[in-house]
């Protein structure tokens, strides 16, 4: 691991922040570990599917504790390692990058596809996760009557859309992202500096780092196929997941309406949620819903004890 710089943490003192790869099937998987040596339970960050672990920038400045955030296989600065890119394979992946790491239990924190591979991850190796925190994502999608006539353009839109295109500067790929309706009215630093590390140079052109293929795959396991709504609901690590009111492009209703989304908190009763008002699927982790991701990250308060004395 070598550390690169540190950053301002907004009304947080100085973030340190390590480049760490770690060897996994096929190459090097490539990441950031924010803040360490902090004294705090090591949170690990997973992103979404087209996205890149820059996205968990402004929630790191937030925490005192050690943040391990990495590219996926097929994306960012993992882009270059091959498939399988199933959720099963991210799951062993950030598995190993823990261990490389030096992590050996964490708080697993997964924005929208990550949180499917955090459930995943906890699923195959328990005694990595302490509890996870899954931010609106990890429960599968609600079927829709045209499943299958849904392309991922249709599902994802300018998400996966802007992967075929290629960009002259990282400037004009900033004002593609600042058109699309759930970003461009709410762009920050963390956006900006998200939709940077999103470029990759591919053949002499600037291009979004995500690799179709792997996106195409891990968009058809969101329904809960392959087993994954069995080992969600065999869960029994303590989880959080946190709502957001409205969906990919600022809309309503959002990915998880409330009638799904209170089916699944009938399905699981000991599962803890929380809706996060006014963001979307993307503000809800990089805008004004940090705050509340990081509040469910912090350590769970022991209960105080009671100042009544016992009658004699």
């Amino acid at each position: 691991m070598t550390p690169t710089h540190a950053r301002g943490a907004g009304p947080s003192a100085p973030t340190t922040e390590t480049r760490v790869q770690v060897p996994v099937d096929g190459g090097l998987l490539t990441g950031t570990l924010w803040r360490a040596g902090a004294p705090g339970t090591p949170v690990v960050a997973i992103h979404g599917i087209t996205a890149n672990h820059r996205s968990f920038n402004g929630l790191a400045m937030r925490l005192d504790a050690p943040v391990l955030g990495m590219d996926l296989r097929g994306r960012g600065a993992s882009r270059h390692l091959p498939g399988p890119y199933a959720m099963t394979q991210h799951a062993a992946d950030v598995a190993a990058m823990m261990r490389g790491a030096g992590i050996e239990r964490a708080v697993i924190v997964g924005h929208s596809m990550g949180a499917f591979v955090a459930v995943r991850l906890a699923a195959a190796h328990p005694e990595l996760a302490e509890r996870l925190v899954l931010v609106d994502g990890g429960l599968p999608l609600k079927p829709t009557p045209t499943a299958e006539d849904l392309s991922p353009e249709d599902v994802l839109g300018p998400a996966i859309e802007r992967l075929s295109k290629t960009f002259d500067s990282a400037v004009a790929y900033r004002e593609f992202w600042r058109e699309h309706p759930a970003l461009g009215p709410y762009w920050n630093r963390d956006i900006e500096e998200y939709v940077d590390a999103d470029l990759a140079m591919v053949d002499g052109r600037l291009r979004p780092s995500a690799i179709p293929d792997a996106v195409t795959t891990n968009l058809i396991e969101l329904d809960g196929r392959d087993g994954y709504t069995e080992q969600l609901e065999a869960l029994e690590v303590a989880m959080t997941v946190l709502r957001s009111p409205r969906g990919l492009f600022d809309e309503v209703p959002a990915l998880y309406d409330p009638e799904w989304f209170g089916s699944w908190r009938a399905t699981l009763p000991e599962m803890a949620t929380v809706e996060v008002p006014d963001t979307n699927h993307y503000t809800i982790l990089m805008g004004s819903g940090v705050d509340a991701v990081a509040d469910a990250v912090r350590p769970i308060p022991a209960p105080t004890a009671s100042t009544e004395e016992s009658p004699l």
